[in-house]
């Protein structure tokens, strides 16, 4: 069902129902209106018989009760019966031709059946004389009914209009709608640019706000999709090239059957570079995760010291010598630093610091890792090696995907820009700078969660 056949049902049935009490409340108050009305024509009209017949001579009214009565012509549709009474005795004086016999009837305001018909009868009695005034039921109900209808065909014909000025109205006001309708139906389906201006009521502006920002979402959505996938082809057709030219290699030096070495040279080579793929997967799959606008996990209390250490033993395996080259230290006293970051975060942040810090450094050169907690509540990770360090214009573009400082083809490129992700995704900060005793401080600064634990 349409909003705007929806509308009409509920405004017309409103109003229908709303006028329709109207109009039986006013029917009701009409009918009471009515009766009271001719009942008073009742009894005015039997006080202006009494009046006349006093008036009378009086040998008129000493009639004998062997005398005939007196017929008269109906007036106004009222039927009329005068009797004199005389004790117990009463006599009828004049009564309408064709008129009911009321002679029986008590006092006052009554209804009554006679001859199949329904009469409103009242009778008044004073100064020996018995006067009785009636009118049909039926007449009433005819003059009730004209008036209804009269009444009620304005009204009908007002519910009718009603309900057309709210068709028209509901069809104006809904004009916005189809506009809006009309703008998204006419666009193109790879248009994701903004909706043009449309002249909408203030109601109606958060529905398109909401679709704004909806279109916005999508767009962001497709160029992150986008973005990897560019990523993606780049970063991965080297390693790929790699390992299928080795693989090429050692099909040939199989095919000699001759030249061993060749060929465990070249497996090792192609194995290298699938270990390098998968690693480059791996961070394309992290930093497309990151880069999302999905929400992080729940937010927790992280040990960076075991945080630190879980990302050493995960680079382990790639012949950095990684154990014996990074020295921890953390602050006097024995008391382990919380960070308010996911452990899996963290950890990765850490790895990708340690293994870009191990890359680049002097095979063999120690690797530190600092733990600071300021007073502000926050937690200083640095990360310092003994590097050659960087020029000053490349300190900026250290955290740009696949940007490297030497151009020998380890690593993926996406390390620092990874971690520059997971500090802005949690309050934090990352920076770069020289040391001044040579080598390169990653600093990484997150909000801190307080002491998890303490040694004594």
């Amino acid at each position: 069902m349409s909003l705007r056949l929806r509308l009409l049902l509920v405004i017309g049935i409103s109003l229908s129902v709303l006028w329709s009490i109207m109009a039986g409340w006013l029917f009701l108050d009409m009918r009471r209106e009515l009766q009271s009305v001719l009942d008073n024509r009742l009894q005015a009209s039997a006080q202006m018989v009494a009046g006349l017949i006093e008036q009378m001579p009086r040998d008129v009214l000493n009639m004998e009760p062997s005398q005939p009565q007196i017929d008269i012509a109906t007036l106004d549709g009222l039927a009329c019966e005068v009797s004199i009474m005389r004790g117990q005795i009463t006599s009828t004086l004049l009564r309408t031709q064709g008129g009911p016999v009321i002679a029986d009837v008590e006092p006052g305001f009554g209804t009554y059946v006679r001859d199949g018909n329904v009469w409103r009868v009242y009778v008044l009695q004073q100064s020996g004389l018995r006067i009785a005034v009636a009118d049909r039921m039926g007449v009433r109900s005819a003059l009730l009914r004209d008036m209804a209808l009269s009444v009620g065909l304005p009204f009908a014909f007002a519910l009718i209009g009603s309900l057309i000025l709210v068709w028209w109205a509901t069809t104006q006001g809904l004009r916005p709608f189809d506009r809006v309708r009309a703008a998204l139906a006419g666009r193109d389906p790879a248009d994701l640019t903004p909706l043009p201006a449309i002249d909408a009521p203030a109601d109606l502006q958060p529905l398109i706000d909401t679709v704004h920002e909806l279109l916005q979402r999508v767009a962001a959505a497709i160029r992150r999709e986008r973005r990897f996938t560019d990523d993606a082809a780049h970063e991965l057709r080297t390693p790929l090239t790699a390992v299928r030219t080795h693989l090429q290699v050692a099909r040939i030096a199989l095919s000699r059957g001759n030249d061993t070495q060749l060929v465990q040279d070249s497996v090792a080579c192609a194995e290298q570079g699938a270990v390098r793929l998968q690693e480059t997967l791996d961070q394309l799959l992290l930093l497309a995760r990151l880069d999302s606008n999905q929400p992080s996990p729940e937010a927790q209390s992280t040990s960076v010291a075991d945080a630190a250490r879980q990302a050493l033993a995960e680079l382990e395996p790639l012949e950095l010598d990684a154990g014996s080259r990074v020295s921890l230290v953390e602050p006097p006293g024995g008391t382990e630093i919380a960070a308010v970051i996911p452990a899996s975060l963290l950890t990765s942040a850490l790895r990708n610091l340690l293994d870009n810090a191990l890359r680049y450094s002097p095979q063999g050169s120690p690797v530190t890792v600092e733990l600071h907690r300021e007073p502000d509540l926050r937690v200083r990770i640095r990360v310092r090696d003994q590097g050659p360090g960087l020029a000053a214009e490349d300190i900026p573009e250290v955290a740009a995907r696949f940007w490297r400082a030497q151009h020998d083809g380890a690593g993926s490129g996406l390390g620092l820009s990874i971690v520059q992700l997971i500090a802005e995704k949690h309050r934090g900060s990352f920076s770069i700078s020289n040391h001044r005793d040579g080598g390169l401080v990653a600093e990484l600064v997150l909000p801190a969660a307080g002491d998890i634990t303490s040694v004594p």
